[in-house]
Formats: C-alpha cells, structure tokens, sequence
C-alpha cells in the first residue's frame, strides 16, 4: 500500500524540493513585511505548464491543499517550478519567468487554470500579498489571508492560497543510476500495456504495470486476469550497470517494480505533450520504492505497488501448435461491428477457423437477434472453434502495431496469443509484444 506523508510542516522546516532545487528567498522576516511573490511571465507558458501538472489532483482531496499547486518563484534563476502532489503520485514542470520577488505560495489548481487558460496571449502578472481577515470570535490575534492576484491586459483576479508550509514533501529520487529509454518507445510500451490493467482496486497489485529491467531490455508486463500484455523494450546499451563485488567487469542491473496505471497514464498524457525526441530518464529507489521519469524540465515522482506481482512468464511457455494470420485493419472492422450486440452480462463472440475455406467466421447471438462476420485467413493446422470476450479481443487487436496479426493457439480451452506480423507501424521503434488471451467457455 503506498506511504503516507506528513501534509504539514513545521515553519523551520527545508523548503520544498523541486526538480531543479530553487533557490528561494529566506523566510526570517515576517510575510507581512514582505512584497510577497511577483513575477511575470507568458500566457501560454503558465496554461501550458498547468495543464501538464493539474492532472495529478485527486478527486476527493483528504487535505484542502492537496487540491493546490505549490509555485515557486526562483529569482536566482529566474524561473517557476510548479508542482502537485496527492501523496503517491507527483508531477513537476519549470519554465522561465521574469521573476522580482522570490517565494513560495500554493493556489487552488482547478480556478488557477480556469483564469489563465481564457487571459489572452501576452504577459501575465502574478503576486501574492496577506491580507487582513476577520478576527475569529473571542480572539485578539490578527488573522492574514493570503491572497494571490493576476493581473492581464483584460482584467485582473484574486484567489484566495494557502501558505506553502501546509504543502507535503514529494519524494526525491536521487539515485546516481538511471535506464534511459527513447521517448517514443517508452510511449509504445505504455500504450501497448495500460489497456490491460485492471480497475479492481480490491486486486491493487494488478491495478499497475509491472517493469523489470534485464540485459538491456526492459519488460513492460499488465494483467487484470483475464488478458496480459508483455512488451519488450531495448534500452539500446545505455541501461545502467553495477558493480560485482568479486570483479573489476560491470555486470548488467537487474531491477522489477509495479507502478500504478494512474501514474504511468499521466505519464503517457505528458509524452504525448512533448515535442522533444530527448531521452527519458528513468530513477527507481527501491529502498522506499519510489520510481521518478525525468526529461528536460519536467519530472514525474510515483510511489510503486508493495506486493508480489503474478508469475506471468508461465502463461507464455504454452505450445502454441497452430498459427493463423489475418489483416489486422479488417479484423479491427468486423470485431468493431459484432460488438455492437455485446453488453454487460454477454460479450462472447465465437471463432470458426475454417481451414478448408481459409476463412475465419466470427458470430454473436443474443435474444434479440445474432451477425456475423467472414473474413479472410491464412489457417495453418485443423479447424478450430473458440470463443473470446470481444471487447478483450478487440483491444488486444488493436494494440497491436502492424499490418497483419498472428494468433496462436494451443486448443478451444486453451489461451491464445497475438503478436505482430508483416510491416510495423514504427519499424525504428525497437520494441516486441504479446497479448495473452484466456478463452471464454464454450
């Protein structure tokens, strides 16, 4: 289960960590003698960034500043770190920014966004100032709020914050070792496994994407039961190596983790945002079993899944005796139409390999009426009946990255397996697949 952190700290506390540790202005005089925070920076930067950060706020917060983004102004270096955190899962960004007063202060994500995203291009001014509030009933003491302004050609705002002091720590990986991956293959990885992950949270280990880290390659491996994905990734040589204790050579690093889906998604979003081709850094402290991907300005920090992950090399060391290839694009087609008569309590969709007629057949009946769908195939072996979940079937189709898809099978009880055939979609991204598919009973 993930760690708890601490949601307040102490006004002699460090200041929050970043990706690249700001430096901010010290804190010993008292914010009501201070300008507080002032910078000003593009329109566009500060709605981009917070697109990129806001999606890591959780729904139902257990803290209100969980449902704020910490900002802080780096006048040394003239630049703005944003960063959220719902205590398991963080993400970080910078850009440049004219920044004349240093500080931290955290502002409510959802509002924030709202106001930036419809300012017009241009320059935007934020600071913050304490204000005086209310006194509480039978207290004298001066009660300050603080109160974030911006201010734009077209008008000007304030948000109520809350003081940077409230906002957790998130975790710092500082390992000196790290897999760098292209960015495009660790993107094929994720898409290629996500779909497959479950949404059971009563079965939490399953809810992640195992990562294991061999020989220069690196195994991305989801399952909710039913189906499982393996993709295999070349780190391309420059995976990390560690030392043997009885010899001067280094050997290859051998690490696994899980990592919940939610992070890695988020992860998917923010590559997809992405016009660099730079490489992805991957960090994994597995002391506090933390895992951070680092690229440019942009850092993603997720605490990974405790448990033991399922022994799924097993499942693929089948006999897979009989192969059948097919067009994916007509197959994607014809599972897309007959699922159309799919719901919730029936979504089998029986195959007919027909060897002789070198045709597979696919049917779905129900109550109120039934289809099906022919299409061509290349059968090696006898005729075969099975029967999948369409939807799975579909998705793992889907998946996959190539003009052709090759199913093997063992028998009508047995799994089944797909992988790519013909010509790849992305030939330069080096990266093997296979979707295991457990069959529906007959």
């Amino acid at each position: 289960m993930p760690k708890t952190l601490k949601t307040q700290r102490s006004k002699t506390s460090k200041p929050v960590e970043t990706p690249i540790q700001p430096q901010t202005e010290t804190d010993e005089q008292p914010l009501v003698e201070t300008k507080g925070i002032q910078i000003i920076c593009s329109q566009n930067d500060l709605s981009t960034n917070l697109s990129l950060v806001s999606h890591a706020v959780p729904q139902r917060p257990t803290h209100p500043v969980l449902a704020n983004v910490l900002l802080v102004a780096d006048k040394t270096l003239q630049q703005v770190h944003l960063t959220v955190f719902d205590l398991s899962l963080g993400i970080q960004t910078s850009f440049d920014a004219k920044v004349r007063t240093g500080g931290e202060i955290t502002i409510p994500v959802e509002i924030l966004s709202d106001i930036v995203e419809r300012f017009p291009q241009g320059d935007i001014t934020l600071n913050n100032q304490p204000v005086k509030a209310d006194k509480p009933a039978q207290s004298e003491e001066t009660v300050e709020s603080l109160i974030a302004t911006l201010t734009a050609d077209s008008g000007r705002y304030q948000v109520r914050c809350l003081s940077a002091e409230e906002f957790p720590r998130i975790p710092v990986v500082t390992a000196q070792q790290a897999i760098h991956l292209p960015a495009e293959t660790l993107k094929e990885g994720l898409r290629g496994s996500l779909f497959a992950t479950s949404t059971d949270e009563t079965k939490l280990i399953l809810t992640g994407i195992h990562l294991k880290l061999e020989q220069d390659t690196l195994e991305f491996a989801a399952t909710d039961g039913h189906r499982l994905a393996v993709l295999q990734a070349s780190t391309q040589g420059i995976a990390p190596k560690k030392k043997q204790s009885n010899t001067t050579d280094d050997a290859p690093l051998s690490l696994s983790f899980t990592v919940p889906a939610k992070a890695l998604r988020e992860l998917e979003r923010i590559l997809d945002m992405r016009t660099s081709t730079e490489p992805v850094a991957l960090y994994y402290k597995q002391e506090e079993e933390i895992v951070a991907f680092q690229w440019g300005k942009q850092r993603l920090v997720s605490r990974c899944l405790g448990e033991q992950y399922p022994a799924y090399p097993e499942l693929l060391k089948h006999d897979f005796k009989q192969q059948i290839i097919l067009e994916k694009v007509p197959l994607v087609k014809a599972l897309e139409r007959i699922a159309v008569l799919a719901d919730k309590k029936e979504k089998t969709v029986k195959l007919y390999f027909n060897s002789d007629l070198q045709q597979l057949s696919l049917f779905m009946a129900r109550d109120f009426g039934e289809g099906e769908e022919l299409i061509p195939a290349c059968i090696s072996g006898e005729s075969l009946y099975i029967s999948f979940n369409v939807k799975y079937l579909l998705d793992g189709v889907k998946a996959i990255k190539s003009s052709e898809v090759q199913m093997q099978l063992t028998s009508p009880d047995g799994p089944a397996i797909l992988v790519p055939f013909g010509n790849r979609d992305k030939p330069h991204v080096r990266i093997e697949a296979k979707y295991l598919l457990m069959p529906m009973s007959q």
